[in-house]
């Protein structure tokens, strides 16, 4: 399978006007790209915005949150605090912090929802042992179910100890509010993955069924990050069930290389680059730009880039500030050239800059700040 930018004749499209007058490394952020994947998403749900509940990992921005809010969706993920605070700030009205918070973490999040009674706040719970961290908070509990990832959640096979978990939370006086199936294994690449994802989707069915005639109603079923979101929308007994299932990815409101080779004909179009500039020329065959690891994310492996409208240039492994570029075909850039960075993992991406370039029709728009980059910082 061929990234994005292997398929690309041209960078035109994303090419600013004055983007010499620009520092680098720069974070991008299209602000008409970011219209159009919302409406992709939107269109893969059939336009029912309370379907998705998307995780804000990756927005971070305020001006992205408050795009989502004003196309209807109103329902997000988060996994910090700061998250959290910039959700309820933008608008957001009920927000799950996707995250096993617990000590002064805890605290935070229920001094935060007291704060804002108004709102709908829940969070994730897997053992007796953090059912007391939300007594009396106001803070509502999902529990948070292991789909096959083995990174958080109770065995999702084990319905009657679900069952009694459950139970301890009702007692405990605390607001059940449904299930996190959180299918972040599943990768499109695999041809098993749609067979793959529908099994875990029928377990999860049947311990819906088993809870309901032990008494227990389940109000919503949360699943699916990018790569699993058009196998849950397409299992049937999500929409015919008598909860409320929703889906959350975050990646696709700005896309990277893998979510495109995921999700590669749904109308998704990258929304955040980074613009790099060409510093140095080692080597015939090799340059190098100023994008090194702390700019553009490493964590999803090498390259951790493609450069919009150049196949022939390949990364190399970055260092902190640089990022070594091999020229496999074509002709090398110049020092001093403008490079357009499509991420391999954007979240991470945008979560190393303090500031976006906002771009629209081609032209620097505004500079906004990345509202949720980082944590906050309390003393209990």
């Amino acid at each position: 399978m061929h990234s994005f930018a292997d398929g690309l004749k041209c960078v035109a499209q994303y090419e600013v006007e004055d983007s010499r007058a620009l520092s680098t490394p720069s974070l991008l952020i299209y602000t008409e790209m970011i219209e159009a994947n919302i409406t992709a998403a939107l269109g893969m749900m059939n336009g029912d915005a309370s379907r998705w509940r998307p995780h804000l990992k990756t927005a971070k921005l305020g001006y992205t949150m408050r795009r989502l809010v004003a196309r209807g969706i109103k329902l997000a993920k988060c996994a910090t605090t700061l998250e959290l605070v910039a959700a309820i700030e933008c608008g957001m009205e009920d927000v799950l912090v996707a995250f096993p918070l617990m000590g002064p973490n805890a605290a935070r999040v229920r001094e935060i929802a007291a704060a804002h009674p108004e709102r709908q706040i829940s969070t994730l719970v897997e053992s007796v042992d953090q059912i007391h961290e939300w007594g009396g908070g106001g803070v509502g509990v999902f529990v948070d179910l292991n789909s096959g990832m083995d990174r958080t959640g109770m065995a999702e096979d084990h319905f009657e100890e679900v069952r009694e978990f459950i139970d301890q939370v009702e007692k405990a006086g605390l607001r059940f509010c449904g299930l996190h199936h959180y299918d972040g294994q599943i990768k499109n690449a695999d041809a098993s993955a749609a067979v793959v994802a529908r099994e875990g989707y029928s377990q999860l069915v049947e311990l819906v069924a088993y809870l309901k005639r032990s008494g227990i109603e389940v109000k919503e079923v949360i699943t699916s990050g990018t790569p699993a979101m058009p196998h849950a929308l397409n299992f049937a007994p999500f929409s015919t069930g008598e909860f409320v299932h929703r889906v959350s990815p975050g990646t696709i409101l700005y896309n990277d290389r893998s979510s495109l080779q995921e999700l590669p004909d749904y109308g998704f179009r990258p929304a955040a680059l980074v613009l790099s500039t060409v510093v140095s020329r080692p080597r015939e065959n090799r340059v190098t730009c100023d994008a090194g690891h702390k700019a553009v994310s490493a964590d999803a492996g090498v390259p951790t880039c493609d450069v919009m409208g150049r196949p022939g240039l390949v990364g190399l492994k970055p260092s902190e500030e640089h990022l070594p570029i091999e020229v496999r075909s074509g002709e090398a850039p110049s020092r001093g050239e403008l490079l357009y960075l499509l991420p391999a993992h954007v979240c991470p991406t945008v979560n190393n800059f303090d500031k976006a370039v906002l771009v629209r029709g081609g032209k620097v728009e505004d500079v906004v700040p990345v509202t949720a980059r980082g944590r906050e910082m309390f003393v209990a």
